[in-house]
């Protein structure tokens, strides 16, 4: 899983689930910080959405679910 793979999971389940279009969706997750294995065992990437307060908390909540599903991704 790369970090534009993770990109695009996040912006087609939001779409599904919200609606909107892909462009403002991948400005509101912003970038995807991958950090290093060694120092990240259990989760080794993290979002800082800057979206309004529903489009943050959606992002969120679908971020707590892929961190389960998908917790360490590649440049």
């Amino acid at each position: 899983m790369t970090r534009a793979d993770l990109m695009d999971i996040f912006v087609r389940a939001l779409l599904r689930q919200i609606g909107g279009d892909r462009r403002r969706w991948r400005a509101v997750i912003g970038e995807i910080r991958v950090y290093s294995v060694e120092t990240h065992a259990h989760c080794n990437w993290s979002i800082s959405p800057m979206g309004g307060a529903g489009e943050n908390a959606a992002v969120e909540r679908l971020a707590d679910r892929l961190r389960g599903e998908h917790p360490i991704v590649t440049e």
